[in-house]
């Protein structure tokens, strides 16, 4: 299981300030939490600062957190030149975050990620914007990845992400993304399927708790690279639990290992 920990994202205030104010030992810290909490990728994202200073303010971020942990990162902008400047920094194969279907990003994004030799979270949207209903979902996704595959990118590089609606908007957002993740799972064996949960909670109140089902329920229909707080206990027990239900844990291996390490007890 892949766990992308979320945390240093510069739509959390506390974050922001810290890139700003090139604050290294907070955002150090940050990243130590989530390795201990059992991230596997972190992602790094300041892509609410102004255009004009975020390339540079993702560049001292990244060599920030390498500084600190020896995790590989989820390298995450909207501008793609802030993209080129994290990545030309980077130590090790990148995650990218994130090429669409859009004509333009696309054509931006592509180089970078065969440049790099890198991994790279595929949107599930084109020039109409976010598909409203499965059937365009479905659609714009395959396309995606095929074209994807068609340029060269190994199907195991490919994090395919069907962005995930608010069920509050609209009640059928959580099983259509289930059905997306499930086709394009069986369609591309191999690819990864990651998602960020808390959008299905938008506008709703006690968010977490409709987080950790989706994820769960998520799990059984391929998802394997949650986007998540890794320093949330009840979510990770959760992932170690549902992994070992689905029979991807053999032995139980990563189920006990969890609990020595008291990862279970909550």
């Amino acid at each position: 299981m892949i766990i992308i920990g979320e945390k240093i994202n510069s739509t959390k205030k506390s974050i922001a300030k810290a890139v700003i104010e090139r604050d290294a030992a907070y955002i150090q810290e940050e990243a130590r939490k989530q390795q201990a909490g059992g991230a596997t990728i972190l992602d790094a994202n300041c892509g609410t600062l102004d255009a004009a200073v975020e390339p540079e303010a993702l560049e001292w971020l990244v060599q920030t957190i390498q500084a600190a942990v020896d995790l590989p990162l989820c390298i995450d902008s909207p501008n793609p030149a802030a993209l080129a400047r994290g990545l030309a920094v980077y130590k090790g194969k990148p995650l990218i975050n994130s090429i669409s279907g859009e004509t333009e990003r696309f054509k931006q994004v592509l180089p970078l990620v065969k440049q790099y030799n890198a991994a790279v979270v595929a949107l599930c949207m084109d020039d109409r914007g976010i598909p409203a209903v499965f059937e365009t979902s479905a659609e714009v996704g395959v396309k995606l990845v095929q074209d994807l595959l068609n340029e060269g990118i190994a199907v195991d590089d490919i994090y395919f992400d069907p962005l995930l609606r608010a069920i509050a908007t609209d009640t059928a957002a959580a099983t259509d993304c289930f059905k997306l993740m499930a086709l394009i799972a069986n369609k591309f064996p191999g690819i990864h399927i990651t998602c960020g949960l808390s959008n299905v909670s938008h506008g709703l109140p006690e968010r977490k708790h409709l987080n950790r089902a989706f994820m769960v329920l998520a799990m059984e229909h391929g998802m394997d690279a949650p986007i998540i707080d890794p320093t949330d206990p009840v979510a990770m027990a959760l992932v170690y639990a549902a992994n070992t239900l689905l029979n991807k844990d053999k032995r139980c291996i990563q189920y006990t290992r969890a609990y020595r390490q008291g990862k279970l007890t909550i």
